[in-house]
């Protein structure tokens, strides 16, 4: 949990918070904050194909600690760029990093698990991004009522990724994967219902990214405050802590579709309300169903996906990788050229929050139906 808080929470995410400061003091457009969000999630994509490869084998929690050691040095030279090119390749870099903590620390840790006859505790383990997202806001906080522009959130960021860093080596030691069948998997079946799940993930992976991305640039284009941006932040990233937990009881009762439709609309709705309910009240909104569904929804389509494709579980979570990525790269560069477009972020939202409509009735449409 404290690696995903890391590089997830803190590696990937922390660019959100601080992102409104980067764009007035380096005179950032929209179109530029959109590219530069685009090149993690493209570096993300990219690692988490390269870590499904072969040659890990063996190497998962070498491979995982040289992730959580890249993301604290990258959100150091983040502090230290100037230039568009060098943000664009260090947060390239940094989606890297954040694809290996994730793909091999959940090896390590799930394998452990299933052998425990644990699984249920999976969905700890996925809180850490909300855990470090509203560990990135408290910082964000504390840096604003001392002044500090946003070199220095990127510097503090690279520091409590290193202080994580030395607390998960101490917690994890020796922990390794623990191995079972690994027999060759079929291909993937030919069926609707599967192709419709990775189309809706995908669109899933642009609806959700726009509001991720510049949640606090529409905070902050609103006048509300800098203390606010890190209220809405911190409520975000704490809605997101028992998300998994919680969305995975909903789908025990009502079933996976079902649940992963609702958090869909209500997703929606916070997308919307985000620029659409005036005051305080709107991006509070949209931090707490942002923060209480996009986690949850991540784990809700691979568990649909997975059921539709159970003998080649390796497979489909390359391909769902594949289309959510697609989604998260497109999305920022969309929504800012709309920003940059529009003079606002209106256009972009309401755009996501469609696209997340579309998402949930694709998704729903692709549920089995009962004989």
């Amino acid at each position: 949990m404290l690696a995903m808080a890391v590089a997830m929470g803190i590696g990937r995410f922390v660019y959100t918070p601080i992102l409104p400061g980067m764009m007035e003091e380096l005179h950032l457009s929209p179109a530029d904050a959109g590219w530069i969000a685009s090149a993690n999630y493209l570096g993300y994509l990219a690692g988490a194909f390269a870590a499904a490869g072969g040659w890990a084998h063996g190497r998962e929690r070498m491979l995982m600690f040289a992730g959580l050691a890249a993301s604290a040095v990258l959100a150091a030279l983040m502090g230290f760029g100037e230039t568009i090119a060098a943000f664009l390749v260090i947060r390239f870099l940094a989606g890297l990093a954040s694809a290996f903590v994730m793909v091999f620390m959940a090896s390590i840790v799930f394998s452990h698990l299933a052998a425990a006859g644990r699984s249920d505790l999976q969905a700890l383990h996925f809180g850490g991004v909300g855990l470090g997202i509203a560990a990135s806001s408290a910082l964000m906080a504390v840096l604003v009522t001392v002044h500090a522009g946003w070199a220095a959130g990127w510097l503090w960021a690279a520091a409590i990724s290193a202080l994580g860093l030395a607390v998960v080596a101490l917690l994890a030691g020796s922990a390794t994967i623990i191995n079972g069948a690994e027999d060759r998997e079929p291909a993937l079946p030919k069926d609707r219902s599967l192709l419709k799940m990775i189309v809706a993930y995908g669109l899933f992976g642009f609806g959700y990214v726009v509001t991720a991305t510049f949640l606090v640039a529409i905070v902050r284009q609103s006048g509300g405050g800098r203390l606010f941006e890190a209220m809405v932040w911190m409520v975000t990233g704490l809605a997101g802590f028992p998300s998994v937990w919680l969305w995975q009881k909903v789908a025990g009762r009502c079933g996976l579709y079902p649940a992963y439709v609702l958090a869909c609309l209500l997703e929606v709705v916070g997308v919307a309300a985000s620029v659409v309910v005036g005051g305080y009240a709107g991006p509070l909104l949209a931090g707490v169903l942002l923060g209480g569904t996009f986690v949850a929804i991540t784990a809700l389509g691979l568990q649909a996906a997975r059921q539709l494709a159970p003998r080649s579980p390796r497979r489909i979570f390359a391909l769902m990788t594949a289309a959510f990525g697609v989604g998260q790269i497109i999305g920022p560069i969309a929504a800012g050229m709309l920003a940059q477009a529009s003079g606002n972020y209106v256009s972009a939202s309401i755009t996501a929050a469609v696209v997340l409509l579309v998402s949930a009735v694709i998704a729903w449409s692709a549920a089995p139906k009962s004989p």
